[in-house]
């Protein structure tokens, strides 16, 4: 019998068999597999809690990890291990991820407008009660470092104040007759002097509204009754200017109807120019769209009852003429027309 140590017939593997180095190895992905299994296997229990406690943390932190960030607005991060509020960047519209251990702090954005209302003093110690609107809104590359050095209510820190110390500080210098008078240049000046020193402190100011300034009731009525009566001078100051002018006028008339009178008649009033005249104004009162009665005058001319030119020289001027009648019974009794002699 032979020994299989030395029997090379017997370290061959049976028929049909692959050699050792004929085996392939496994690839890494499928070790990486079989060992998951095997810890999954082993380890169930434990990877059950670590699974549990991943879904409980992210379900309890889940404000401060997914942060939307709406329409008009921007945020700011606190990150308390890594130096606190980030200034370097604003985060803008839309869903951001925080480490739950950060902070974002939201900030409105848009245009704001806030009303104020507060007491200032003239320059004669008056106390006069100013109501304003603000319209601002907070600088979005700064709004680090507004929320670093005043906070979100920056509001009350900063824009009311300013806004009101210097409506202190303008109007302290004018009268209440001229607070009265010169509301549009004081806005304007205190807008001025706002803009530069909110934009130092990281705003905005958009423009600045006087709704309404009120004196004392005294003061006001007395300013009022000032007014009035410079607005009466003034109009008195016209009507005399257009009395001159008027004047003028008619100094200017005159001399003309004295020329012409002159050119057409060569010395004055005459009997021709009367009676020329009364033909014009028969003729106008004929054309006249409104006539319903035609007036037909006396005399020797037949003109209207608007002049007699005919004179009498045994009368005294201004002594009437009686119209001369014609005595006829039918017509019963008669009436005379008087008129002036001249």
């Amino acid at each position: 019998m032979s020994d299989p140590s030395t029997d090379p017939s017997a370290k061959l593997p049976p028929t049909g068999e692959p050699t050792p180095r004929q085996r392939k190895k496994p690839g890494l992905g499928a070790r990486m597999r079989q060992n998951a299994r095997e810890i999954w296997i082993e380890n169930k229990i434990l990877l059950f809690g670590i699974l549990f406690a991943i879904a409980f943390f992210v379900a309890f932190f889940w404000n401060q990890i997914f942060v939307m960030i709406r329409s008009g607005q921007a945020g700011v991060v606190y990150r308390p291990f890594s130096g606190g509020t980030y200034v370097e960047r604003t985060w803008d519209e839309g869903l951001k991820i925080v480490a739950p251990w950060n902070h974002m702090f939201i900030y409105n954005a848009r245009v704001q407008q806030v009303p104020d209302k507060f007491t200032v003093l003239s320059v004669d110690g008056l106390a006069v009660e100013v109501e304003v609107s603000i319209r601002f809104r907070p600088n979005r590359k700064d709004l680090g470092l507004l929320h670093k050095n005043v906070g979100p209510d920056y509001i009350e820190k900063i824009v009311k104040p300013e806004i009101q110390s210097q409506f202190r500080f303008i109007l302290g210098q004018y009268t209440p007759d001229q607070i009265y008078t010169s509301q549009g240049f004081i806005v304007q000046t205190v807008k001025q002097g706002a803009l530069a020193r909110l934009d130092a402190r990281w705003v905005l100011l958009d423009d600045l509204l006087l709704k309404s300034v009120k004196l004392p009731q005294t003061v006001a009525e007395s300013i009022e009754a000032k007014l009035r009566a410079q607005q009466l001078a003034l109009e008195y100051e016209y009507r005399i200017e257009a009395e001159h002018l008027e004047k003028e006028r008619k100094k200017i008339e005159a001399e003309g109807i004295a020329v012409f009178n002159d050119t057409v008649t060569g010395s004055g009033l005459d009997q021709s120019f009367l009676q020329f005249r009364g033909i014009q104004a028969t003729l106008e009162l004929a054309r006249s769209p409104n006539s319903k009665v035609v007036v037909i005058g006396g005399g020797e001319n037949g003109l209207p009852l608007i002049l007699d030119t005919r004179t009498d020289p045994s009368l005294a001027p201004g002594e009437l003429i009686p119209e001369p009648t014609t005595a006829d019974p039918a017509a019963g009794p008669t009436s005379t027309t008087p008129r002036v002699s001249r």
